[in-house]
């Protein structure tokens, strides 16, 4: 059995909700305190209880402790974890999850991984969330996780630095390369024990992955929020859909896909549809001369943009405005940004991920009295349910002819018809 987890960070993640999802999604507490007390540290208590936020119910964990005052380098912790006799897996995984802190800690800092402190992240609390979460995730047989996109919050925090920007600056560099957001919500909604701990389990972030899932956990953070305040973790079998051939692996998470158009996934090809993942950025401009949206569009095609629209709109104060959307394989996404910045008056764009569910198309030349003309010829596996002559082609040929347009259009698709009756005949 292929188990996974998922983590949904709709309100973001610390150490203690990791905690509270695992033990909410049935991990035993006596479980998790018997493995922790394998570790050569003492001074702590783990308090779990139910409780609500936004009246979903769900499970809060603190982590008591006595000590005070203590910094920990980086080699004091590995001594730790390696001297706690805890499974090989469970060991490896704490030991990455606290070097990830610790180059994060060096590069905002500016100096050795050898000489940083951990303040706040070396605690007695961080020790047991880390390993806690490691040990959890082993008790529970998951092989592998995969997580959401991260909603980080916004506004600052006050730490052992000063008043930070939120994320805080090693939070941040945690979570590059990983799809973070944020809105709504003035507070820090990622510590960097919850950004390290996700960072290093998960393999991917997007989309949940097909799956069939078998325990559903809550961790609820400290605070009461505009939004509740918890760690959604889904634990689960891998699933595959029987399909022709046998059946296909779980299709990767959308951000996770590379190349233009991702990868097809069971449903699309099964049903006889094509599918792939794609982008959609999108933007809203008031203040931008309506004669540069050609130009505009013009450069995004150009790019690579797999479609370009504008969608009029009314914005505050009831000004009128144009939203410009953009549809872009994953990997174009960079570039699609640089033309909207460079080539637009906006300071600021959203991107959403998208699945598309196409037809097969192909373009296929067919002879008219007027000569050839381009036909686009779209199936649904082998069944034929669009045909459509070109337009371009159309006016070429019906201005070389001095013909009605509608009329080179009308013997272009009854052309194509019959040339299609006699393949399938």
């Amino acid at each position: 059995m292929n188990t996974i987890a998922y983590f949904d960070c709709f309100s973001g993640i610390s150490g203690n909700m990791v905690l509270g999802a695992l033990l909410d999604a049935g991990l035993e507490l006596d479980c998790l305190e018997a493995e922790l007390a394998r570790l050569p540290i003492s001074g702590y208590k783990l308090k779990a209880e139910t409780v609500k936020r936004r009246g979903m119910q769900s499970t809060y964990v603190e982590v008591e402790v006595s000590e005070q005052g203590v910094e920990r380098h980086l080699h004091h912790i590995e001594e730790i974890i390696t001297g706690s006799g805890l499974p090989d897996t469970v060991q490896q995984r704490g030991l990455a999850i606290f070097r990830r802190l610790a180059q994060a800690e060096a590069k905002v800092h500016g100096a050795p991984v050898e000489s940083i402190h951990f303040h706040e992240v070396g605690a007695m609390d961080a020790i047991v969330d880390v390993m806690g979460a490691a040990i959890g995730l082993w008790l529970l047989g998951v092989e592998k996780a995969y997580a959401s996109p991260v909603h980080v919050g916004r506004g600052t925090v006050k730490c052992a630095h000063g008043i930070l920007p939120v994320p805080a600056p090693a939070t941040l560099e945690l979570l590059q390369g990983v799809p973070i957001y944020g809105r709504d919500v003035d507070a820090e909604l990622v510590t960097p024990t919850g950004a390290a701990i996700l960072t290093t389990v998960a393999e991917s972030f997007g989309q949940i992955p097909l799956m069939r899932v078998k325990q559903i956990g809550y961790g609820a953070g400290t605070r009461e929020l505009p939004i509740p305040n918890l760690l959604r973790l889904s634990i689960g079998e891998a699933a595959a859909v029987p399909a022709k051939g046998g059946e296909q692996p779980v299709p990767p998470p959308w951000w996770g896909r590379t190349g233009r158009g991702g990868t097809p996934s069971v449903f699309g090809t099964e049903a006889g549809y094509g599918q792939d993942a794609a982008t959609l950025i999108e933007t809203n401009i008031d203040d931008m001369n309506p004669q540069w949206y050609e130009h505009v569009t013009t450069r995004l095609f150009e790019a690579g943009a797999l479609d370009v629209f504008l969608t009029p709109i009314q914005m505050k104060r009831g000004r009128p405005a144009i939203q410009l959307s953009v549809l872009v394989a994953d990997d174009l996404v960079p570039q699609m940004l640089d033309v909207l910045f460079a080539e637009t008056t906006t300071i600021g764009v959203r991107a959403h991920p998208v699945q598309r569910w196409k037809l097969t198309r192909e373009i296929v030349t067919v002879e008219t009295e007027y000569g050839p003309v381009a036909v686009k010829v779209a199936r649904r596996g082998e069944t034929v349910l669009n045909v459509t002559p070109e337009y371009r082609d159309c006016q070429r040929v019906a201005a070389e002819h001095g013909a009605p347009l509608k009329q080179v259009h009308q013997a272009a698709l009854e052309a194509a018809r019959r040339q299609l009756d006699r393949q399938q005949t």
